[in-house]
């Protein structure tokens, strides 16, 4: 099938361009905040070595960027690199950070300058040269306010002769030194945490240290509170840290991992040192000058940790139920029932062709499937902090999509007729049945499947994400097989297909039908839109929606007439969708600020901060985790939590609302979901204000709601008042 080839590229690149718009436009009056270069430890390059290449960030005074953990906000610098054939680049050895306080939160980054070094490694055999290295690094700088920004950046390098050595570059000399003086050395005492009460200790068996100036950064950024206070002892058996646990973690869980970066002062013969040891299972090999700095991996233990057999079956069987529920949700029911519908116009064809629709219809979704974990896992892997449905939070994508599904709708409403070169994209959908199309309909099915969360599958999905890339991939494909089974059964078995109503009128009439649940998904991509973008983005996507519908219907008109009528039909169909490109650059430029969520109800906007304000005193906490395109939020919050019975069961229980929206990108949203083993909502968690919490059911009933809230402690609910 020569002709999938492209479908698949136009899926990556929608899917790509989503993720880069995610983080909107940076406007030029920040441009000086951030100056970043590219330099490289040695003068040239030897066949089968390994440089050191570092990016240099140096900020504006005042202004900082974040280390791998950013603390309480923020987001890590990301570096993407494009290097010749047979080039590789290992992981960012990240120097020790600072702590970084910023009104009540703590950040974790740099201030003034920092080099990122990363060790890249050539080929066996290398042309004459010179040899190009290039990289786009991200990075979110900030203040008070926060500004992202990227910069493209390149450097060239000679070829070493023969038999020779790179040897260092003098210009870069110091810089490299400097870096790795700033690089955590592998702790040469034994370190555990231990657990005194509800406080974790970090004890570190290095009796009479001298230390002052304790400060312990975990990798994990969900384990321990950033902010609170961290109260250094030491005494002959050695430096003891007392630190505060994360709200996130139940009053049982056990102590948190030793795994972090802890700096100190220390007295010496010739003065004050400031000292950096990588603690835990990530600690770093020893660097020397001639080498490329430390591979300090950039996710947590956690994530590339030994997976047990069970663990994984598990969650396989988990996410293939719940794709196997996907075909219900209201994304997915429709395009299917398309789909079965031309199977039925086409039942009379020999049994192997109707099961060759069933087979491209699978790899359609598992194609599909593994491509969007495969991007997943590779921003998640660079930093972003981003789950399932990441791609709904550009409006490109969502304007993307409902451009399409109207473009669908209105074919199926006679409108106009999917054929000739369009007809690759649609005979699955329409009036004809080519391969193509089956595997076309199996990729749209799971793209406007990710604003659905079945049951079962947030779990699952949630425990692939941590779990390491074959682990996440065979997740996926768990989910995908469960979304492509209920079609390719019906394709395998043609006989049950004749024993249907043979073909006639009524499937003009039901085809028609069938475009109004199109119409609908359109409307509701409309109204994520609205919470996206501002009014002059949101009448570009309603302008767009008309430019569709002047392009079908030219289309069509342009079909039937003359071969001059039909040239003129072609420039007014050119000319529309150019307008539909200019619409959508002005769409992304306005895009709406943070979404505040109006104190309705009791219901407040979730921050961190609220949350530890409220669990502070000792109050049950209700948090409710959703965005707008997310469809089983949606009902879960119309049909449940609105619901008057549950509205005052809460207020009964005297529980406190907050309600975080992940409409578009929040990386204070992205640490909850990740500290639950979730990696896209719906999530609701209820704290019992006593140290423990609950995490509800993907799909909420009152009676779940009023069962859970009768299962609080003793002691919660209306206060009395004194006198």
């Amino acid at each position: 099938m020569p002709r999938l080839a492209p479908l698949l590229a136009l899926l990556a690149s929608c899917l790509t361009a989503g993720a880069a718009t995610a983080q909107g436009l940076r406007p030029a009056k920040y441009a000086d905040l951030v100056r970043a270069e590219l330099i490289t430890q040695e003068g040239a390059v030897a066949p089968g070595a390994t440089l050191t290449a570092g990016v240099r960030l140096t900020m504006k005074p005042g202004w900082h960027v974040y280390w791998r953990n950013p603390g309480d906000s923020g987001l890590p610098p990301e570096i993407a690199w494009s290097l010749p054939t047979g080039f590789s680049a290992g992981s960012v050895a990240w120097p020790a950070p600072e702590r970084i306080p910023v009104g009540d939160l703590m950040n974790f980054g740099y201030e003034g300058e920092v080099l990122l070094t990363v060790p890249v490694t050539a080929p066996g055999t290398l042309g004459p040269g010179p040899v190009p290295l290039k990289a786009k690094v991200s990075y979110l700088v900030c203040e008070r306010e926060c500004v992202p920004g990227e910069a493209a950046l390149s450097t060239s390098l000679p070829v070493a002769p023969a038999g020779t050595s790179p040897r260092p570059d003098p210009r870069t000399a110091a810089l490299f030194a400097q870096a790795r003086e700033r690089l955590p050395a592998p702790a040469p005492w034994p370190v555990r945490m231990v657990q005194d009460g509800a406080t974790p200790v970090l004890t570190v068996e290095a009796p009479d240290l001298g230390a002052r100036d304790v400060a312990f950064f975990p990798y994990s950024e969900t384990a321990l509170e950033h902010a609170a206070a961290q109260v250094a002892t030491s005494d002959a058996t050695g430096l003891h840290l007392r630190l505060q646990r994360s709200s996130q973690a139940g009053a049982d869980a056990p102590a948190p991992r030793a795994d972090g970066v802890l700096t100190f002062t220390e007295e010496t013969g010739s003065g004050p040192v400031r000292r950096a040891y990588a603690l835990g299972e990530e600690a770093p090999a020893p660097a020397s000058a001639a080498s490329a700095a430390p591979d300090t991996a950039t996710a947590p233990v956690a994530a590339t940790a030994p997976v047990e057999a069970e663990g994984l079956w598990q969650a396989a069987f988990l996410a293939f139920l719940g794709g196997l529920l996907l075909n219900l949700m209201p994304c997915v029911f429709p395009v299917l029932s398309i789909k079965v519908l031309s199977l039925v116009r086409h039942s009379g064809e020999s049994s192997g062709r109707v099961r060759l629709h069933g087979l491209a219809y699978a790899v359609g979704v598992l194609a599909t499937f593994l491509s969007l974990a495969g991007l997943l896992i590779a921003l998640r892997a660079g930093g972003a902090q981003i789950g399932w449905g990441f791609q709904l939070q550009s409006p490109l994508v969502v304007a993307g999509l409902a451009y399409g599904l109207f473009a669908m709708g209105l074919s199926l409403s006679g409108v106009w007729h999917l054929g000739g070169r369009a007809a690759s994209l649609g005979d699955g959908l329409t009036r004809r049945a080519g391969l193509e199309g089956s595997f076309f309909t199996g990729v749209l099915a799971t793209v406007v499947a990710t604003p659905c969360t079945a049951p079962f599958m947030g779990a699952a999905v949630g425990y692939g994400l941590t779990q390491g890339a074959a682990v996440a991939l065979t997740v996926f494909a768990a989910l995908g097989l469960g979304l492509a089974l209920p079609f390719a059964l019906l394709a395998a078995w043609p006989a049950g297909l004749r024993r249907l109503p043979r073909p006639g009128a009524w499937m003009e009439t039901l085809k028609g039908l069938l475009a109004f649940p199109l119409y609908l998904t359109v409307a509701w991509l409309v109204w994520v839109l609205s919470q996206q973008v501002g009014p002059t983005g949101l009448m570009a996507a309603l302008t767009g929606l008309v430019l569709v519908a002047f392009c079908a219907w030219t289309i069509e008109r342009g079909r039937m007439a003359g071969p001059l009528a039909r040239r003129g039909a072609h420039v007014a169909v050119l000319l529309g969708l150019l307008g539909l490109a200019g619409l959508l650059a002005a769409l992304d430029q306005d895009r709406a600020g943070p979404v505040a969520v109006a104190s309705v109800d009791g219901i407040e906007p979730f921050s961190q901060t609220r949350l530890d304000a409220l669990l502070a005193e000792r109050r049950p906490v209700f948090v409710n985790m959703t965005a707008a395109w997310c469809i089983t939020c949606q009902v879960n919050d119309r049909a449940t939590l609105r619901a008057a019975p549950v509205r005052a069961a809460f207020k009964a229980h005297d529980v406190a609302q907050l309600k975080g929206d992940w409409t578009n990108q929040n990386p204070e949203i992205t640490r909850v979901l990740e500290a639950n083993g979730r990696s896209g909502v719906p999530l609701y968690l209820l704290y019992d204000g006593r140290g423990g919490v609950a995490v509800l059911p993907q799909i909420l009933t009152e009676a779940t709601i009023r069962d859970a809230l009768a299962a609080l402690p003793a002691g919660t609910g209306p206060r009395a008042a004194l006198p």
